[in-house]
């Protein structure tokens, strides 16, 4: 199994010299060192992201290169953030326990404790379809929901200990049931939100540890195995899972990802230097692209994918902010 996951690999990186690479466009963050990270592209086409090390949140402004920035709470530690229709920014405050609202017109930032101690450091956010917001937990081991119009915040605690919710995306009809990746085991998580009752999800292999997730519009969730380096379907339907060993073998830490609007699978190698963003389409079940990220990208943690314009956007540890132009 190893040998053949091996010569796979050999096969498809002869293969990739011939595929086009991907227009990949870096602009660098002008406050050093401070992790720009999880893009978020708003419906005025400007680029917001975090500054995890730095305490603050801003954007981009793709056609004229220049970049805003917003100051957050001293000590935040930002790792995440979303902007809603009304141009609201929520950021999950990872250091600082709290969900906060930006007001891109004053600056103001208004906080949502979380209501349990224990959940220290809210992770990811996605939004419901109902406008909700379902979050991860992942040194506190909670899923959670809040909703913006009231504030309220509602804590599910995973049953594994140490489960680490990590990743997370949320089915786009219906009330929108989330899905986690639980980084610290082998498990995927999901909650009925009529119930609210959450439900774990083991992977046939012990030692896989998904970190993102994407959904395909045949409802199946993909997962990228960090520790192992593989791509997994599973699907809710069957409860059938799939693997495929990724290019770059057992040491390309496949972490950031997201699917494009023809249902194929983009994540990013963090193992090798540079890393490398890479192509899945499921239809043909193959790999069918490798672009080296032009900084390195040191790791590429979070994937944005914007429809109007068919480009991926994300940050890395390099300091900057990155758009992919995804090929026809």
């Amino acid at each position: 199994m190893r040998v053949a996951s091996y010569l796979f690999g050999g096969l498809l990186l002869m293969a990739a010299a011939l595929w086009p690479p991907v227009e990949i466009t870096e602009w660098e963050v002008p406050w050093p060192d401070t992790r720009p990270r999880d893009p978020y592209v708003d419906r005025d086409g400007r680029v917001w992201f975090v500054g995890q090390r730095g305490d603050y949140a801003a954007y981009l402004d793709p056609a004229t290169g220049e970049f805003t920035r917003f100051d957050l709470p001293e000590g935040t530690g930002p790792h995440n953030l979303i902007v809603d229709e009304s141009g609201f920014v929520w950021i999950a405050g990872n250091r600082d326990a709290y969900i906060g609202r930006l007001d891109p017109r004053t600056g103001e930032v208004k906080r949502y404790p979380m209501p349990d101690p224990a959940a220290r450091d809210p992770h990811t956010l996605v939004f419901a379809p109902d406008g909700t917001i379902w979050f991860t937990v992942q040194g506190g081991n909670f899923v959670g929901h809040f909703n913006p119009a009231d504030g309220a915040i509602r804590l599910l605690q995973v049953p594994t200990p140490r489960a680490r919710p990590y990743g997370i995306v949320v089915d786009p009809s219906g009330r929108g049931r989330p899905w986690v990746a639980a980084f610290g085991t082998n498990k995927l998580l999901t909650v009925d939100p009529a119930t609210m009752k959450l439900e774990e999800i083991t992977l046939p292999r012990a030692e896989a540890r998904p970190r993102r997730l994407a959904r395909t519009s045949d409802g199946a969730i993909w997962y990228v195995d960090y520790a192992g380096g593989y791509l997994g379907r599973y699907d809710p339907a069957s409860g059938d899972v799939q693997e495929w060993p990724v290019p770059g073998g057992e040491g390309a830490r496949p972490y950031g990802m997201a699917v494009d609007d023809r249902d194929r699978l983009w994540f990013v190698e963090t193992g090798p230097d540079p890393n490398r963003l890479v192509g899945f389409d499921p239809k043909t079940a193959e790999f069918f692209s490798i672009t080296e990220i032009p900084s390195g990208g040191g790791a590429v943690r979070h994937m944005f994918f914007h429809a109007p314009t068919r480009t991926l956007w994300f940050g890395t540890d390099a300091n900057t902010i990155a758009r992919a132009r995804l090929p026809e």
